[in-house]
């Protein structure tokens, strides 16, 4: 499908994003729609799965006849079969007439079964005949019924762990999954979760006559890199609580802070560099934590090598001389220079120290055991900032874009690391 058509029934059905895998998953709900195949969507909770089967049967052959929608979840198992396939009057205790199925009621549309891992198996059972051949049989009777029906599905259960613990039949899985349709969470989609916000937002300044919220550059930023265990809808249910309880309409960092639930940090996209009280570090930071520890960690590595290198060929007891230790800002700027294999060295006769050619001429002799040279957290930081200002000399916006961290931020950082 052409990326028009796509945008149409992204404002059609209230769709917000660019997402790749979003706009895939649209483009196969398309193509798909116009066929009877059954379709199996599959996504976590909350990530908007129930609008999908809506595509399709508003692009298909059957979009004048009834949709249903069932939430297999929540119908208890000792009515779900009733509910699906109809029963007879007397068949059991409260069933005073005869009831027609949602299977039957759709007959000629489509129906949508929600959360279809959670059905018994015994109704699986009953479903499996649905889609080979059309039939089934009402509870209390022994009448075979057809219907012509379309299936949509959709779960968030892991179905390939729920056949394996014999909790979903595998030859159901196949039938349903005649075309698979996955859903991205949120997480992967963080290219739209401030467009999401910001609709969100702005359908609640409507809904309940008031302005709408506004989220500052470092909000912004922190929505984004959350985990959003909750997806969509988690998104959705804290920006109506902004817009409800917050007075004011600027959201800073810190408001939003109060109302993202903590999680387990390694769910988190960014590097955990710790915080001081031992929560969650400030977002800038962890980016700039991250580029500056696996630098360090390369560099402490190859010079660790070095170290090792000259002792096993000239002896753990001599003084060697080598350059001094590459500054942050030559790690920042790539300007390492590669390093020459170790056979290049001449020993004088007055000091017995080695003099290795292929370094700096500026020579300081230092002990032969490796130390590890880490600096502070706060350190790396400052000079990382000092190195991106005298790239872009000076000019602190650019700055900003250079390190990825909003001009607000880096104008904080000057202040607190006296960078004036």
């Amino acid at each position: 499908m052409s990326r028009s058509e796509i945008l149409q029934i992204k404002q059609r059905f209230g769709i917000i994003g660019n997402n790749e895998t979003l706009c895939r998953a649209i483009d196969i709900a398309l193509q798909v729609a116009p066929t009877d195949l059954s379709v199996l969507i599959t996504g976590e909770s909350g990530v908007g799965k129930e609008v999908f089967p809506k595509i399709i049967h508003q692009n298909s052959l059957r979009k004048h006849e009834k949709y249903i929608a069932v939430n297999c979840g929540a119908i208890p198992e000792g009515t779900i079969d009733s509910e699906l396939f109809g029963h007879e009057k007397g068949s059991f205790t409260g069933a005073t007439g005869e009831r027609k199925g949602y299977f039957e009621e759709a007959s000629g549309g489509t129906i949508f079964l929600d959360e279809v891992g959670e059905l018994p198996m015994s109704t699986q059972a009953r479903l499996l005949r649905v889609l080979e051949s059309g039939e089934f049989i009402k509870v209390g009777s022994s009448k075979v019924l057809k219907t012509n029906v379309r299936i949509v599905a959709a779960t968030n259960v892991d179905i390939h762990n729920a056949i394996k613990t014999g909790k979903f039949r595998e030859d159901l899985y196949y039938r349903l999954n005649t075309v698979p349709i996955q859903i991205p969470p949120l997480r992967e989609r963080r290219e739209d979760i401030v467009l999401l916000f910001r609709k969100f937002a702005g359908d609640f300044a409507e809904k309940y006559r008031m302005p709408a919220v506004q989220l500052d550059e470092e909000s912004k930023f922190m929505i984004s890199q959350y985990h959003w265990p909750g997806n969509i809808r988690q998104l959705k249910n804290i920006a109506e609580q902004i817009s409800i309880i917050e007075t004011r309409r600027d959201i800073d960092a810190n408001i939003i802070k109060l109302y993202l639930p903590k999680i387990d940090m390694e769910k988190l996209p960014v590097i955990n560099a710790g915080g001081k009280d031992g929560g969650i570090p400030e977002n800038e930071r962890e980016i700039l934590y991250k580029v500056i520890f696996e630098m360090r960690k390369e560099l402490d590595e190859l010079k660790k090598i070095v170290y090792e290198n000259i002792e096993s060929t000239i002896g753990p007891s001599t003084s060697v001389a080598l350059r001094t230790y590459t500054p942050v800002n030559d790690i920042v700027s790539s300007n390492i220079t590669a390093i020459t294999p170790i056979h290049n060295y001449h020993q004088t006769e007055s000091d017995s120290t080695i003099t290795i050619d292929d370094f700096s001429s500026k020579n300081i002799p230092v002990n032969h055991e490796y130390v590890d040279e880490t600096l502070s957290l706060e350190e790396m930081e400052k000079e990382l900032i000092k190195q991106a200002l005298v790239r872009n000399n000076g000019k602190r916006k650019k700055a900003a874009d250079d390190l990825k961290i909003s001009e607000r931020t880096l104008y904080r950082k000057i202040k607190e690391y006296d960078l004036e």
